[in-house]
């Protein structure tokens, strides 16, 4: 890749990510009319218990065992035997059939030294052959009581040495423990060991569960996690970043993991982190009853149902495939805009939105950026579609320099017209003169600064000779409108609208004051961007108007943190594509400063929530070290569905401020994009809870926009692997996944 002038940096403190392979996450729900109280595998087949009966899963339903044992509670697979246990007895699956191996109620099994263990409330057994055999020696256990040790040895004891109640057996170190409720016991050959702990306690005496990885024992509780290592017990709570301290089952994972099922969703604890899984993208239910482990897919039991969880190597690269195949099979794509799908009448249709420029504007510099970092030729065609409707929305009104919202088909559209426009007033519609178009106007900054970066930026990667002469024409026209309207966008009934103003009587007084900043920084941007562009002075001298009007000055607080209710996050991504589009044409260095200083300070604030749209742009422009490695992270934690399913993190127990950040703006935790759903490109990491009942599809272009750009200036590298199976998706399973395609009449081509 050839670096241009673009991306050039005196001194870089950052260090390129490499693409490497890693395990993305699948959901799939399988509902059930009952609770699902147990899971379990079974060579390749995935077992439940659902009111007191066996079945196995087949696909998405559940079929029925026959002669389902009486009296099971738990399931559970020991060296590929699956074993059904609880009041009734312990039983084998053995062929067609279930063998009874013990009559009496049995509350726990594990693998010990390479034998099957089983308890009972107050016994252990080992499994011999077909039976149990009862592990207490002939005289009885003895105590780890030093006061009844005699001198030589031997133990006289008023009353027997008893090993329960026990709720739970685990093998740790290679010796048998036990867990009564609140307390942690272990059977060291004949002796039962009541003070193995020589330092700290339990969380809690309310104990659930027991397992035993590596050198580390854990035990589940309602206030958090025990973890046992030698004699020294240990504690993991919500402070130390453990999603849900009240802990129920506990499970192997499949690559150095735990699993914990909670009555809040699932958690998978790995040597470096945590994610939580939560209804209703991966789970059915919040109830978790238990949790099965295969090699490559993890089962989570709830009340309403089984969330599957299964992992697929992919690289950054691979999942950039998916995202554009998801846009095509979904047919999110439509006249070259990109549009949000919702259901309207049990039916997916796109919508034709407030802001359908922005949203497209989004997908065309990720496919500038694309053709500049690979010379794809379909990414090319990709982008130049996308320009095609951005100019339209100029070119279909009737004024020179005004811009439209959205344009709706009166033939080839369905749904409903938007009713509502900007900030929640009535929408604006106007018909063409030949009747066949509707355009939505009342046209705001967000939609004005999204023109003139992706425009500006495809003009600059990806346009051919004619292209950059409309690209130039395109904001010739709507700076000159503007300009020419003392800084207004005049709208179809000759008033302002209600956004498109950057005008001084607006931004320096009262009523536009807290639009200052941030409508400053955007009138700059595409004031200068056009001149340079162009190269006409009245551009130029538009724009130092600007800077003696104290416009530039203006900039560097134009983040505003406080009060909350002036806290907009969209804000935040007209300010970077205004950072985007004017740090990449002004060159003078006092100038620069100022806008610089404006990006520290709104970069500082942004930093905690790790979203690569802010990271990359602070990087790309002062060469600083940006934290690179979490912003690539958190483009591999994206979900790969992108319907809204509906999610919730407020109930959390670690919900605080990672070290090394503070949170200006409110915000209790930077939520990982797969604890959430997809969102657009002005997405907010520190929002808890959200979506909208699985009833609308995101367009990921935020994903692609970020990874391309990425790409371009150098930070992710491109996957050293020539495995085509992680370079690119077979997106077969998508087919008519999504809206009816588009039958009406086509956009008109610009040249």
């Amino acid at each position: 890749m050839v670096i241009s002038s673009l991306q050039a940096q005196e001194v870089k403190l950052w260090k390129p990510v490499k693409d490497e392979v890693f395990l993305q996450e699948r959901s799939q729900i399988i509902l059930s009319k009952l609770p699902v109280s147990q899971i379990a595998l079974h060579g390749e087949k995935i077992i439940a218990l659902i009111d007191h009966e066996i079945y196995e899963v087949k696909g998405s339903h559940f079929e029925k065992q026959p002669n389902t044992p009486n009296g099971i509670s738990r399931l559970n697979t020991i060296k590929n035997q699956l074993f059904a246990y609880g009041s009734g007895g312990l039983f084998i699956a053995a062929e067609d059939r279930w063998k009874k191996i013990e009559n009496g109620e049995i509350t726990s099994i594990c693998s010990h030294l390479g034998d099957v263990y089983a308890s009972s409330s107050e016994d252990i057994f080992r499994l011999e052959g077909d039976r149990l055999v009862n592990i207490m020696p002939a005289g009885g256990y003895l105590s780890s009581d030093i006061t009844m040790v005699m001198e030589d040895g031997t133990q006289l004891l008023a009353d027997p040495v008893k090993l329960g109640p026990i709720s739970s057996i685990e093998s740790y170190a290679g010796t048998l423990h036990i867990l009564r409720e609140g307390q942690l016991v272990q059977l060291a050959g004949n002796v039962v060991n009541e003070h193995l702990v020589d330092w700290g306690n339990l969380p809690s005496k309310n104990t659930r569960e027991m397992l035993s990885v590596g050198s580390r024992l854990f035990i589940s509780t309602d206030r958090g996690l025990g973890v046992l290592r030698g004699a020294s017990m240990g504690v993991i709570k919500g402070s130390d970043g453990l999603p849900i301290e009240n802990t129920r089952q506990l499970t192997r994972g499949f690559d150095r993991d735990v699993w914990i099922g909670t009555d809040r969703g699932a958690i998978r604890m790995l040597d470096d982190g945590w994610h939580y899984f939560g209804a209703d993208h991966w789970l059915p239910d919040n109830h978790v009853n238990s949790i099965a482990v295969g090699t490559n897919a993890v089962y989570i039991a709830t009340d309403k149902g089984i969330g599957v969880i299964s992992y697929e190597p992919f690289t950054l690269l691979k999942k950039a495939d998916h995202y554009e195949q998801w846009l095509e099979k979904w047919e999110h794509k439509r006249l070259g805009f990109i549009h949000t799908l919702y259901d309207y009448q049990g039916e997916w249709v796109r919508e034709i939105s407030d802001n359908d420029g922005s949203h497209t504007a989004s997908y065309l510099t990720a496919m500038s950026y694309k053709y500049a970092v690979t010379g794809d030729q379909a990414a090319r065609k990709e982008a130049a579609e996308a320009f095609q409707a951005m100019l339209w929305l100029e070119r279909v009104t009737p004024i020179d320099g005004l811009i439209a919202r959205s344009i709706w088909s009166r033939q080839g559209d369905t749904g409903r017209m938007g009713q509502r426009g900007s900030g929640g007033l009535p929408a604006k519609w106007n018909a063409t003169p030949d009747s066949l178009w509707y355009w939505k106007g009342d046209a705001s900054s967000d939609e004005v600064i999204a023109h003139f970066y992706s425009v500006s930026l495809f003009h600059d990667l990806a346009a051919n000779e004619l292209e950059k002469e409309l690209a130039k024409e395109h904001m010739r026209r709507i700076t000159g409108y503007i300009m020419d309207n003392n800084w207004v966008l005049i709208d179809m009934d000759g008033q302002p609208t209600r956004w498109g103003r950057w005008n001084p009587e607006y931004l320096l007084r009262p009523y536009g004051w807290e639009d200052r900043g941030v409508n400053g920084l955007e009138a700059l941007a595409f004031s200068y961007a056009t001149y340079a562009l162009t190269g006409e002075e009245r551009f130029k001298k538009g724009y130092h108007q600007l800077i003696d009007w104290g416009y530039a000055q203006n900039t560097i607080r134009q983040k505003k943190t406080f009060p909350p209710s002036e806290i907009a996050p969209w804000d935040d991504n007209l300010a970077f594509e205004a950072y985007n589009t004017l740090l990449r044409y002004e060159k003078d260095p006092a100038r620069r400063s100022v806008f610089l200083r404006s990006l520290e300070r709104t970069f500082e604030i942004k930093r905690m929530e790790q979203i690569p749209w802010f990271n990359f742009s602070y990087a790309a422009f002062t060469g600083n070290d940006a934290e690179l490695e979490v912003a690539v992270q958190h483009l591999r934690e994206w979900t790969l569905d992108c319907i809204e399913h509906n999610y919730q993190n407020s109930h959390r127990d670690d919900l605080f401020v990672s070290p090394g950040y503070t949170s200006y703006e409110g915000g209790l935790k930077a939520i990982s994009p797969r604890e959430k759903s997809v969102s657009r490109g002005a997405r907010r990491a520190i929002v808890l809870d959200g979506g909208v009942n699985g009833k609308r599809i995101m367009e990921p272009v935020g994903f692609l926009r970020d990874y391309w750009m990425g790409r371009y200036y150098g930070f992710i590298e491109e996957p050293e692997t020539a495995d085509k199976s992680l370079r690119s998706v077979d997106a077969s399973w998508m087919t008519n996944k999504g809206a009816k395609p588009y039958t009406g009449p086509g956009r008109p081509s610009f040249k």
